[in-house]
């Protein structure tokens, strides 16, 4: 049942089974939300909502800048609560359902909230034992459907790091060289503002001098490979855009290597400065829908060993051969299957020594990131509820998203499409842009 609505945002039925923002959100996938813990009442707990462990309203707000908008979130057990906001000029009364109707696209692309977790959590128990063990205390971890741009900046910032680090890395990138779209305050004090910084394009990037800027900011050797990359990007792809879409040329390309073949993605891939197998698959999977794929490192192998009975030096790192790395990838799909890629995110995180607490019963530390403020006094006059913002719970959460799509656009845009035709949430978005050209041209679509 759908608690109290915090003000300003809509009600998506949601359960965290499906998606447990406090995991996928931490877990080392995507590294640039802003995540701030409220206010708890007394009868709240210190965790984030989590899957067994219900509660009525949230107790974190997470923050992405796009392209555009700010998208904020917050989850309680059974509720995603999302609102877009905007800088200025803000958008009027009849362009606002239409940026409504593309910030739930968004979500459900982002979020890939069309594959039915649960069915495959089922899956993986009933063909692994070991995963079965898992599966309810780690709960609603999937794949995000990240930006293949920003993804491929962000894993070469991985290389030979930590989760810590590359959000600061990343983080810092933005602001570095992307002008703040907006200013909001901090959800428990209305007096401090965050800036929001948008992911920089390839242009930007390619300049020869990012290079020694990146190293004077702490990227190390990774700023070459940064700079070089995205001049590669830019020379052979270009920088053109379109007028219905800001993106530049490179970051189409990119995008277009979601249909091509594994083999032939990764090959692309491994041609930039800085891409080796491991960060190449990272991207494969969590950018290019390349599901099967497994990112294999020295922390998979030793999760191999432990529970799959995987050899390897014992208590110590073995080396990462091109022949060990197929070996073990090749097991763990055989074991997961088509989405074994998702299957071995869940068991990353679980072996994760911040997410140790997770899910369990007791009071204990959050996984967390630096820099995530602290939360203050909250009135509950912060907090309403409104029939208007709430969509009627429905068992699967995939339908309710694509029903409540296909309302906003039809609100706006005249469409009628039955929600069990409708077509994927990105081509929404696509169609839902090409209206809002035909009725004003003064703002930018989402990335």
């Amino acid at each position: 049942m759908v608690g109290m609505i915090p003000t300003g945002f809509k009600a998506l039925p949601l359960p965290i089974l499906q998606l447990s923002l406090a995991a996928v959100l931490r877990c080392g996938q995507s590294f640039r939300w802003s995540i701030f813990q409220l206010q708890e009442s007394e009868s709240q707990a210190s965790l984030p909502p989590q899957a067994g462990a219900p509660t009525v309203q949230p107790t974190h707000e997470y923050r992405l800048c796009l392209r555009d908008r700010v998208v904020c979130l917050r989850q309680s057990s059974d509720t995603l609560f999302y609102r877009s906001v905007y800088p200025d000029p803000q958008p009027t009364i009849t362009q606002l359902p239409l940026r409504e109707a593309e910030t739930l696209a968004w979500l459900n692309d982002y979020f890939q909230l069309d594959v039915n977790l649960l069915k495959l959590y089922e899956q993986w128990a009933a063909r692994d034992k070991v995963f079965a063990k898992f599966q309810d205390r780690f709960g609603g971890i999937r794949m995000l459907r990240q930006d293949p741009w920003e993804n491929l900046i962000s894993f070469i910032c991985s290389s030979n790091n930590n989760i810590s680090r590359i959000t600061k890395m990343v983080q810092g990138l933005c602001k570095q060289y992307s002008s703040p779209l907006l200013s909001l305050p901090n959800p428990n004090s209305p007096t401090e503002e965050t800036l929001y910084y948008p992911f920089p394009a390839p242009s930007v990037l390619a300049q020869p001098d990012v290079g020694t800027m990146l190293r004077t900011l702490g990227f190390g050797y990774r700023a070459e490979f940064i700079q070089r990359t995205a001049k590669m990007l830019v020379d052979e792809h270009g920088t053109a855009t379109k007028l219905d879409d800001p993106s530049e040329e490179s970051e189409r390309w990119l995008m277009a290597l979601r249909n091509k073949s594994t083999t032939e993605a990764r090959e692309e891939l491994l041609k930039f400065i800085g891409v080796r197998r491991k960060v190449a698959d990272c991207i494969l999977l969590m950018s290019l829908d390349k599901n099967e794929v497994i990112p294999v490192d020295t922390h998979v192998h030793q999760i191999a060993m432990k529970h799959y009975g995987m050899k390897g030096a014992s208590g110590g790192k073995s080396n990462m051969t091109p022949k060990l790395y197929d070996e073990l990838s090749s097991k763990l799909v055989g074991i997961w299957g088509d989405y074994a890629g998702w299957a071995h995110t869940v068991l990353f995180t679980a072996d994760l020594k911040s997410f140790s607490n997770y899910g369990l019963s007791t009071p204990g530390t959050p996984p967390s990131l630096p820099g995530t403020p602290s939360p203050k006094k909250r009135s509950r006059a912060s907090q309403v509820t409104s029939q208007d913002d709430v969509t009627p719970i429905t068992p699967i959460a995939p339908s309710t998203v694509k029903r409540k799509i296909s309302i906003l656009a039809e609100e706006v845009s005249g469409l009628s499409l039955p929600p069990d035709t409708l077509p994927e949430a990105v081509s929404l978005a696509d169609r839902v842009k090409r209206r809002r050209r035909i009725t004003r041209t003064d703002s930018s679509p989402l990335p």
